[in-house]
């Protein structure tokens, strides 16, 4: 038995999930995931799904609505909910623990269907000192965009310009929710939503289903020639009182080392080839981008201008068009796998990195102004 654990294969939605109920979603993507391998439901050893109750479905036991589909009736399986990435570690232990040598991990949210992102993050304040102030996850969001632009002299043109670049490169991906291309003025000129964010700063609601089948190292040599292994990962969660934390230096510096190190990599700029980053916000993609080691603390916005974070740049950040251009809230962590996956594999089509892609890290982001992040490391 090898100790790796392999994706062999990924099935994503395309937009047109909006029309479709979530139990006949959830089954058309899990069974294009299988049919990919070659293999039956009856084969996959567990299942792990990422889903969310009554905040982004709108529903308790929100399970009972697609498990059949997921392939999880009468399986060892397990539901784990707000982050899809704690779902893909999940499916990894479970390989690595030698129980099963195939693991399928299912992450869904039907946006379209679901309370308004900010009715929704809301709830989760502090009910008797901090929600009555309309403390919710885009209002924390404008108050650390504020911080990060004063402090680092960051510009209101370089916080919009990562609208204009995921946008314009989620032109090519025919998973993303929205493409198109837009200028920096139209970015700023969008509607307001919390000084200083606009509306086209802020991610959408999207619907969205991802599977990806992960297998340990003998078996996944055996389902395809070329898996992508599971190199490191790392999570930890903040407080969520925004008054006791430091909204420029919170967790993701810790997070990120240890995956580093867990994946054996030193000097993240010139090691990692490709970063799908969870950017809910746009002007996070350039403060995660700093504290991910990818430039130095402050430079977010010379790594912007530089071109090197550009789909054809020497390190390519969100050429899927990231979550500003799909923000399936739940199943976004998963996305960030499934691309990184393709840029890997080859396959993302049109929006393939025109460079060979050996190291791929994929991060995700809840809570107020990143309260939780988690990385995890892929490698060819």
């Amino acid at each position: 038995m090898g100790d790796r654990v392999g994706i062999v294969a990924v099935a994503e939605s395309t937009p047109a999930i909006a029309k479709e109920n979530l139990m006949d979603a959830v089954y058309w993507v899990t069974k294009e995931l299988l049919d990919k391998v070659g293999v039956e439901r009856e084969e996959v050893g567990t299942i792990v799904t990422a889903a969310s109750d009554v905040f982004h479905s709108g529903i308790s036991c929100a399970n009972s609505y697609y498990w059949e589909a997921s392939g999880g009736f009468l399986k060892n399986a397990s539901r784990q909910d707000a982050d899809s990435l704690f779902a893909f570690l999940y499916a990894c232990m479970r390989i690595l623990s030698g129980h099963f040598e195939t693991a399928m991990v299912v992450a869904l949210t039907k946006g379209s269907e679901n309370p308004e992102n900010d009715t929704v993050t809301s709830l989760y304040a502090d009910p008797f000192y901090h929600r009555p102030l309309g403390i919710n996850e885009t209002t924390a969001a404008a108050l650390q965009m504020r911080q990060y632009m004063e402090h680092y002299g960051i510009s209101l043109e370089q916080c919009a310009m990562v609208t204009v670049k995921n946008l314009g490169n989620a032109l090519y991906n025919p998973y993303a929710h929205v493409r198109k291309r837009v200028t920096v003025d139209e970015v700023l000129r969008s509607q307001p939503i919390a000084d200083p964010l606009t509306a086209m700063q802020c991610a959408p609601k999207s619907d969205g289903v991802v599977a990806v089948l992960l297998a340990r190292e003998d078996k996944a040599k055996k389902l395809t020639d070329n898996p992508v292994w599971f190199r490191g990962y790392s999570s930890a969660m903040d407080t969520s009182t925004l008054g006791d934390r430091d909204l420029l230096n919170g967790m993701l510096s810790q997070v990120a080392r240890r995956a580093y190190a867990m994946a054996g990599i030193v000097d993240p700029s010139t090691e990692v080839d490709v970063a799908e980053i969870s950017e809910p916000y746009a002007f996070q993609e350039l403060l995660w981008c700093e504290q991910l080691g990818l430039c130095p603390e402050g430079g977010g916005g010379r790594l912007l201008d530089s071109g090197i974070t550009g789909l054809h740049g020497r390190l390519p950040v969100n050429p899927s068009g990231g979550v500003l251009a799909t923000n399936a809230y739940v199943a976004r962590g998963l996305y960030r796998i499934a691309e990184a996956y393709w840029q890997l594999t080859k396959r993302a089509g049109e929006h393939q990195v025109d460079k060979t892609v050996h190291t791929a890290l994929a991060h995700s982001t809840h809570g107020f102004a990143g309260q939780s992040h988690t990385v995890v490391i892929l490698g060819d």
